[in-house]
């Protein structure tokens, strides 16, 4: 009997998320770091955009705002996908082979609940068996 599982079994849950009254030079710390290609924004957990270099640059730099002065709520794009926790892993790849994403925010009625990343759901999927329970103490 195979149980099938779920986007939440292999995201990485609280991705880190900063809130939409943050400054842009807060993001802008956090993707200064390479491993770092987005942050995402929320308002009271509920996902409401992604932040990216790109977004920085056009919203932040090339118009000449202060970036300790600018929210992130004012400038956050919305988020080009994002997948729902209880969505099966097999079609949760499928989508994100699709539309060639890297990382995808997870969210479960709107609040934001992790980060699926592809590299990690490849291996996931490969595996014959469930990972195991890890200790609680």
């Amino acid at each position: 009997m195979s149980t099938s599982q779920h986007v939440r079994d292999a995201m990485v849950p609280e991705p880190g998320a900063l809130d939409v009254t943050a400054s842009a030079q807060e993001a802008g710390e956090r993707l200064s770091d390479p491993a770092v290609r987005a942050v995402l924004v929320v308002d009271d957990n509920k996902l409401v955009g992604v932040i990216t270099r790109k977004t920085l640059v056009s919203q932040v730099v090339a118009p000449g705002r202060d970036p300790r002065g600018t929210k992130l709520g004012e400038i956050a794009e919305p988020p080009l996908f994002t997948l729902d926790a209880s969505m099966n892993l097999d079609e949760a790849f499928r989508a994100l082979e699709e539309h060639d994403f890297e990382r995808v925010p997870v969210v479960e009625d709107g609040r934001l609940v992790g980060i699926l990343s592809r590299t990690v759901l490849q291996r996931r999927l490969a595996e014959d068996e469930p990972p195991p329970v890890p200790d609680s103490g």
